[in-house]
């Protein structure tokens, strides 16, 4: 049994290029600082601003974020993903240091803007340089360590941030910021550089069923669009628990900063243990749009268990986080494959910054309207609603999958 556990692991991890690895090691140091934007609305109601104006800063690092994601796509594609990476990770940590300093609500919200667009700038970018430095076979795997260390990263950033948080706010800035330009210039340090000629030059795994010409705009890809559309969905859901659902576990099921800390960790840190694995036994097995679709489903779940009327907060908290956990797990990784898969290398930076943009809109909605209904129509009917929307996500990943223009 211990040995079959064992080469599972090993399977899942093996075939990955040693690139691929050097990448999770960049992103490991970086994600193992990030802490700012999970205490964000707490920390604006610390300084004795409302849940809705919290939710609305949030909402203008989403604004930025969208202008981030189309510059950063733009900008890889023309300077190539090995410098944006580094600028935005290195400019982007000088800003997280100087938001720290902020204390008027037009600073931050200023403030907020503008490191979102450069800090998400580093999205589209880094996405690009993972199908880059992947092929065919083990692209979703790659997405997937990269992710694994994203969330190890996470896992650790938020259980530190949630200590830090209940010692002095502003110290989250500082970890958040140095780590960012550490991160940069390991990056510098241990990857080898990529020229734009390297970056552009086709890849031999090249699909040669891609619906959208190489020289032609992502825009023109009419079910890439739609898949944007659902994705947007999806993330107005997933961003409450950046927003909300911290708010919902320190005021309604009374934990404090440390267990929400906890709590919010064992997400990043189920990632890395199991991820890797469902990956490889799910890859090939199914369409991608219909895991995604499952994994949609499974969101629904866990905000609905968020209403369950539990005595013990903690064990309600830790068993939607886990549900939430699982969802993500199992569609997350096959929305970069799907995307990836529709995109050629001239374009790739494109189709990146599209699809990251997707996700800033959902935090720019779900940040503001979360935190709008949740003031509004209380929690509760909150999480009925964002049941909901999963619901209609999942069903028009469903009626792409059913359409059959792009197989998984």
């Amino acid at each position: 049994m211990i040995n079959a556990t064992l080469n599972l692991y090993k399977n899942a991890y093996s075939g990955l290029t040693r690139n691929i690895w050097l990448l999770s090691i960049v992103m490991l140091v970086n994600r193992s600082g990030t802490m700012v934007l999970a205490f964000l609305t707490l920390y604006c109601k610390h300084l004795g601003y409302t849940t809705e104006q919290g939710g609305w800063v949030v909402a203008v690092y989403g604004v930025g974020s969208v202008a981030g994601a189309l510059i950063g796509g733009k900008l890889s594609d023309h300077f190539g993903f090995y410098k944006v990476q580094f600028g935005a990770l290195f400019f982007g940590g000088t800003l997280f240091i100087l938001m720290g300093q902020m204390t008027t609500y037009l600073s931050i919200c200023i403030c907020a803007f503008v490191l979102s667009m450069v800090n998400e700038a580093f999205r589209p970018a880094n996405a690009t340089a993972i199908a880059h430095y992947s092929n065919k076979k083990n692209r979703t795997q790659s997405f997937a360590l990269v992710r694994l260390a994203i969330n190890l990263g996470w896992g650790v950033g938020i259980a530190v941030g949630g200590l830090l948080a209940s010692i002095d706010y502003h110290l989250l800035f500082w970890v958040d910021g140095f780590t960012n330009i550490f991160a940069a210039f390991t990056l510098l340090i241990i990857l080898p550089k990529v020229s734009m000629e390297q970056q552009k030059k086709p890849q031999e795994e090249t699909v040669k069923t891609t619906t959208i010409r190489a020289n032609e705009s992502a825009i023109k890809d009419r079910d890439f669009m739609f898949f944007l559309l659902f994705v947007i969905l999806f993330g107005i859901c997933f961003f409450q628990i950046f927003t909300t659902v911290p708010v919902y576990m320190k005021e309604n099921l009374q934990l404090n900063e440390s267990l929400i800390g906890i709590v919010m960790a064992v997400n990043g840190l189920v990632i890395a243990l199991f991820e890797m694995l469902i990956v490889y036994k799910l890859e090939g097995r199914r369409p991608y749009l219909y895991l995604i679709t499952l994994g949609t489903v499974l969101m629904a779940v866990a905000f609905l268990f968020l209403d369950l009327p539990l005595a013990n907060g903690f064990l309600v908290a830790l068993f939607a986080v886990l549900i939430l956990t699982i969802s993500e797990m199992v569609a997350m990784p096959f929305m970069n494959s799907y995307y990836i898969s529709r995109s050629t290398e001239k374009k790739r930076g494109q189709y990146a910054g599209f699809y990251t943009m997707a996700w800033s809109v959902a935090q720019v909605i779900g940040s503001s309207a979360g935190a709008i209904l949740a003031e509004q129509m209380g929690f509760l009917n909150l999480w009925l609603i964002v049941a909901c929307l999963c619901l209609v996500a999942a069903g028009g990943f469903y009626w792409l999958l059913m359409k059959k223009v792009k197989p998984g």
